[in-house]
């Protein structure tokens, strides 16, 4: 078996990609193409994501996101950190994913995000970020490694914390300590808001990364309820047909109210609807 410096010095650039699924690189290229919807009042301005942009973004640092992938695909072989593991895949599903919200965040930002497991969007929006700062919160010891020699290894403006959203919510060092917070892949969104919503402070945002479908309807009365202003919803398509996407957007115009986050499994239990 190789080690992880061995593993790290082999090429395992991304292969060329046919016309038809967006080819990476060259003119021409699919990746242009997307398709939106934006909901929102007058109090926030939801951004669509420009591919455009991003793509370019990823460009600028490609050799950062190589080596993450790299560190990704050794370190899942020993930690089953994620199901996706074809370059292609990686590159829409994660990384393009991750940036679609890049925009969403604040210059400078102090950012939160729950339940990092391999560190989507965080590490992502970090390697095209270096204003932002970011606490990753993971309940799970190996994940953590894997965090934390990610951060270590890619220079990473950030620290990572074994504990529990719930737990970190009531910890005065945490709770509403942060102008963004942000988490994809953990919950449904009216339990996610009681994970996240008591770690942003009052005049800052929480950025969900969703799936196709709105859950704005079940997560809206739990976003307010917590301290949310009126949420927005961005839906949109990842390029060269890797699915629809969502984006739900709540500044925080309120504190939480001190009994939130309930802990003791409460917000999957009984999720506030």
């Amino acid at each position: 078996m190789l080690d992880l410096q061995e593993y790290l010095c082999c090429d395992r650039r991304l292969p060329p990609l046919c016309a038809a699924r967006g080819e990476i690189g060259g003119r021409g290229c699919g990746y242009l193409a997307f398709f939106a919807r934006v909901c929102y009042n007058g109090s926030m301005i939801a951004q669509m994501p420009d591919f455009e942009r991003i793509r370019a973004l990823y460009n600028q640092h490609e050799e950062k996101f190589s080596a993450f992938r790299e560190l990704l695909l050794f370190y899942n072989a020993r930690f089953n950190l994620t199901s996706i593991t074809a370059p292609e895949e990686i590159f829409y599903k994660h990384f393009l994913d991750s940036l679609a919200g890049e925009a969403c965040f604040p210059h400078g930002g102090n950012v939160a995000e729950v339940g990092s497991g391999a560190g989507f969007p965080s590490i992502p929006l970090l390697l095209v970020r270096e204003d932002l700062g970011f606490t990753l919160f993971e309940s799970t010891g190996k994940k953590c490694e894997f965090l934390k020699t990610a951060v270590r290894e890619l220079g990473l403006s950030a620290e990572v914390v074994c504990m529990r959203a719930e737990d970190a919510g009531r910890d005065a060092a945490f709770r509403e300590r942060f102008s963004a917070v942000t988490a994809r892949a953990v919950a449904r969104l009216n339990t996610l808001a009681e994970y996240c919503m008591p770690l942003v402070r009052v005049g800052g945002r929480f950025v969900a990364y969703k799936g196709a479908e709105s859950e704005l309807a079940e997560g809206k009365r739990a976003l307010t309820a917590l301290g949310g202003a009126e949420p927005a919803e961005i839906s949109y398509a990842l390029p060269a047909g890797y699915g629809r996407r969502t984006l739900v957007l709540t500044e925080k115009h309120m504190p939480t109210p001190a009994r939130y986050p309930r802990g003791r499994g409460a917000e999957r239990r009984d999720p506030i609807v």
